[in-house]
């Protein structure tokens, strides 16, 4: 059996065809699944009960369970949820003054094994169906305070550009008017730098958001914190990132966690700051990195983090300083799950 989910309305229009079936019941199943959220086939009850009985033969309606939830001081809640196969991910509700925000896995562990990540310290292990992903929305959407989501960012577990078909197809659904209707604009990609896939994803004409882990202006560096750049060096990524503005006219966003010792000094904030004034239409996102101790990683000093960003604003560099969100809840991308493997 399938989980539903998986299927794009074409598809499953192509099954109804195959049942013999109207095609239009495939708009009301879609209207169940995503407007309705109907628990179970048995209350999609306007289709026949003939339909709704192939339903359940073929398909299972969704297999997420709760394991564990910890909210934060900071309103962060973290969930670590079990899939159909046991494996454990997790997905993140971050609040802020105008905004929800969904953070999504996109595989079960990390195959790339970034020095300030946890995803991948447990190991690559498969990665997720659209479905898996979908389904993560749906979770965290039924289980906000206000039962919705304003914005999703799919930058949890994993590396969403090493499942790029799987990404897509969930993002197309998220964003279709038949389904949860969240505008792509409203949607981020984060990528520690998989350079065919962001070539490819510049020509997909989807107004997402592309976020990029840059965490270091220089090659020798970045190849220490972010192995992937060994694969795909820094000039590489930079000439992606250019030819991506080029084609869409859309803004990146640099994601900077500062490292103390390692990336926070001024002469790379000097080096960062040609990088970005050279694309024009980009941003940086600072970020004192998260506290984790097999990371053997710590974030750098107020002092040193308010000079850091002071000097790009000063080169002209549109960038933010953010504060890390659930600390008290172990909020690094894939710790909750370290921990509760590790028990």
């Amino acid at each position: 059996m399938d989980n539903i989910y998986n299927l794009s309305l074409q598809e499953l229009e192509e099954i109804l065809a195959k049942w013999a079936q109207p095609v239009f019941h495939a708009r009301q199943i879609f209207s169940w699944l995503y407007q309705k959220q109907a628990p179970e086939f048995s209350a999609m009850s306007n289709l026949s009960a003939d339909l709704r009985r192939r339903l359940e033969e073929n398909f299972y309606l969704g297999a997420l369970q709760l394991v564990k939830a910890a909210r934060s001081t900071d309103g962060t809640e973290k969930f670590l949820l079990e899939l159909k196969d046991k494996h454990l991910i997790e997905a993140v509700l971050i609040p802020a003054e105008k905004r929800l925000t969904g953070c999504i896995s996109t595989q079960v562990g990390c195959r790339f094994s970034c020095r300030l990540c946890a995803s991948g310290l447990a190991g690559f292990k498969r990665n997720l169906t659209s479905g898996e992903m979908i389904e993560q929305v749906l979770y965290l959407k039924n289980n906000s305070r206000a039962r919705r989501l304003t914005h999703l960012v799919f930058m949890g577990m994993g590396e969403p550009l090493d499942n790029y078909d799987q990404l897509l197809k969930a993002i197309r659904v998220i964003n279709s008017a038949s389904g949860l209707d969240i505008g792509a604009r409203r949607m981020t990609i984060s990528t520690c730098g998989i350079v065919p896939g962001i070539k490819k994803l510049a020509q997909e004409k989807l107004q997402v958001e592309l976020s990029i882990s840059l965490h270091a202006a220089d090659q020798e560096i970045r190849s220490q914190l972010m192995p992937v750049n060994k694969i795909y060096p820094l000039a590489e990524l930079i000439a992606a990132c250019r030819q991506y503005i080029r084609s869409t006219r859309r803004q990146i966003t640099f994601e900077y966690a500062l490292i103390q010792g390692i990336n926070s000094d001024l002469q790379m904030a000097e080096k960062l700051g040609k990088i970005v004034k050279s694309l024009k239409l980009c941003k940086v996102n600072l970020i004192p990195c998260n506290l984790v101790g097999e990371l053997k990683v710590k974030p750098p000093d107020k002092l040193a983090i308010l000079l850091f960003c002071d000097y790009l604003r000063r080169l002209g560099i549109n960038v933010t300083l953010r504060k890390p969100r659930g600390q008290d809840i172990e909020g690094a991308c894939g710790q909750l799950r370290l921990r509760y493997e590790k028990k």
